[in-house]
């Protein structure tokens, strides 16, 4: 089962999240500029940020781009200030394109500006690598 993990950020905070749960699940953490075609995962954890109440333009053209041939299944994981928001642009992208989505979703808040300052912190990371740890295998049904 291969697994890959990659992220889009403006603020840094899913790239510490990401690199958490690459380096604990023994994989490496791509920044979606450096996807290549070829590339293929059955599993992809998937980590971007919500600003201004959307998903990301880089983080929805890449979700758009993906096939079921690249990703079998995508794992959502979100950074954003509410704590809240969810990366609905991004999981109606890849349904669209074809790759399964996990119903789940990891939120965790994100700082900006003066608020949530130091987020995520520690425990914001093990709640990540937990989650992902429990979703990167597909459960049987």
């Amino acid at each position: 089962m291969s697994i890959i993990v990659a992220y889009h950020t403006r603020t840094g905070h899913s790239r510490k999240l990401a690199k958490a749960v690459a380096a604990d699940i023994g994989a490496d953490a791509l920044d979606i500029r450096q996807w290549s075609p070829g590339l293929k995962a059955d599993t992809l954890l998937l980590f971007g940020g919500i600003y201004g109440g959307k998903s990301d333009a880089p983080m929805l053209a890449f979700a758009r781009a993906l096939s079921p041939r690249d990703v079998r299944r995508a794992v959502l994981m979100t950074s954003c200030a509410s704590g809240k928001d969810r990366q609905v642009g991004v999981r109606d992208a890849l349904t669209g394109a074809g790759v399964a989505v996990e119903a789940e979703e990891f939120v965790c808040p994100g700082g900006f500006l003066v608020f949530r300052m130091g987020r995520p912190n520690a425990r914001d990371i093990r709640e990540a690598v937990d989650f992902a740890r429990r979703h990167a295998v597909p459960r049987k049904a």
